[in-house]
């Protein structure tokens, strides 16, 4: 499918591995200038062309100098993000290590936002990577589920308040996605999830949804969250 995006200007955050990098190759694959914003240094094989500029998106600075780097933009995908901590009860989760988490997770993306949304000019579409975990919460993920849930009315508010703008502002809310930080989380560094008794996602098929909601294709979709879990959030609890 044609996505049309063929001549567009993007900001990626966390653009070094997982989604994020994912999300860069889909990207440039379709004909988008893009520009990443992450802590970690460029890895050696990113795609031609790809500018970069390191900072965390906690960093307000950081995020007005990407912006200014990759702007006038058309897109902005919020991708970076961090477990924090996990498999702890909350009331053995320090205050700091809370805030971090919604500092990284929310308000990096509220920042991302606030930014890229300036530095569109003629309208353009916003992509948050949310969770399945801000439906959903499992025992130890208090400051994760949390946070993501954050992002989702996020979403919601900036699609209100940027709608006159012609700004679109959606998520992606992916199940388990085999990216190194879930396999770190999970203990799967070195086996990886092949076997387990669970379906989980590969970065690309994130990415592809990233690129649809981009995309004039999802013209009509705004202030939404694309739910990626395999249908678990169809299923009843009820034991029939």
């Amino acid at each position: 499918m044609d996505l049309r995006l063929t001549g567009r200007a993007a900001l990626v955050t966390g653009g070094a591995s997982g989604i994020g990098r994912a999300t860069v190759d889909a990207l440039t694959a379709e004909g988008v200038t893009v520009t990443v914003l992450d802590r970690a240094a460029p890895p050696a094989d990113l795609p031609p062309g790809v500018r970069w500029h390191t900072g965390d998106v906690t960093d307000e600075d950081a995020v007005a100098a990407a912006v200014r780097l990759g702007g006038p933009l058309d897109i902005a995908v919020g991708c970076a993000g961090i477990s924090g901590p996990m498999g702890k009860a909350a009331a053995d989760i320090t205050r700091e290590e809370f805030s971090r988490t919604v500092e990284v997770n929310l308000t990096g993306q509220f920042l991302l936002a606030k930014h890229a949304s300036a530095a569109m000019p003629d309208g353009g579409s916003i992509v948050f990577v949310a969770s399945d975990s801000a439906f959903v919460a499992a025992p130890g993920m208090v400051a994760y589920c949390a946070s993501k849930g954050g992002v989702l009315m996020l979403a919601k508010a900036l699609a209100t308040d940027l709608e006159p703008q012609g700004v679109r502002v959606n998520c992606v809310a992916p199940s388990i996605v085999d990216t190194p930080m879930s396999r770190t989380d999970l203990g799967l560094a070195e086996t990886g999830f092949t076997g387990l008794p669970f379906p989980v996602h590969q970065p690309e098929d994130i990415a592809a949804a990233v690129c649809f909601l981009a995309s004039d294709l999802a013209r009509g979709v705004n202030g939404t969250a694309h739910v990626m879990d395999f249908g678990a959030l169809a299923r009843s609890s009820f034991p029939a």
